[in-house]
């Protein structure tokens, strides 16, 4: 299969399956799912989508170092219907107090930017790179500016700011 072919890429992926009944993006995002459910990695709880929307992926984000770690961050995955051969977009439906997300919980990823993007990204390596990203700010790219100053200026008051955020606005993480 050639990169970027569409038609290709359709091909490979209802050849074989006789009970297949969703258009590909969507069978494709249902296998990769129960994939992701099956081997979920420690920083991630609650994958699931909607049965009717396999498009929309939810799930329950616990980044692993402070000032994030005290508690959990819901996010939202959307696909669009041309998914792989466009990104998703990834937003924290919890407020979160970060550099690299905005106030409407987008999250600027490169490895989801345009530019970026590849049609053989998984969806694992996307949620790898978020909770990286949350664990070590980005400050070359982000997108509340005034915390990427504050964070390089006095990293001791943000990480205070950060921590008080998190309590107030963060989802009690699951034991």
């Amino acid at each position: 299969m050639r990169k970027g072919s569409e038609e290709s890429y359709s091909q490979v992926v209802t050849s074989g399956s006789s009970d297949l009944h969703l258009p590909p993006t969507q069978y494709l995002q249902s296998l990769e799912l129960e994939s992701l459910q099956a081997k979920l990695p420690r920083y991630l709880r609650n994958l699931f989508s909607h049965d009717a929307d396999v498009l929309v992926w939810h799930a329950l984000l616990l980044p692993e170092k402070p000032p994030y770690n005290l508690k959990a961050f819901h996010l939202r995955i959307n696909f669009p219907e041309d998914y792989p051969f466009k990104p998703p977009t990834v937003t924290f439906t919890t407020r979160i107090y970060h550099p690299n997300v905005g106030h409407n919980g987008e999250v600027c990823l490169p490895i989801i930017s345009k530019e970026n993007w590849s049609p053989y990204t998984k969806t694992c390596q996307v949620l790898e790179a978020l909770n990286v990203l949350v664990n070590r700010p980005d400050l070359g790219q982000p997108v509340r500016l005034e915390l990427a100053d504050l964070l390089k200026q006095d990293p001791e008051l943000f990480h205070r700011e950060a921590r008080e955020f998190t309590l107030k606005y963060g989802v009690d993480r699951p034991s």
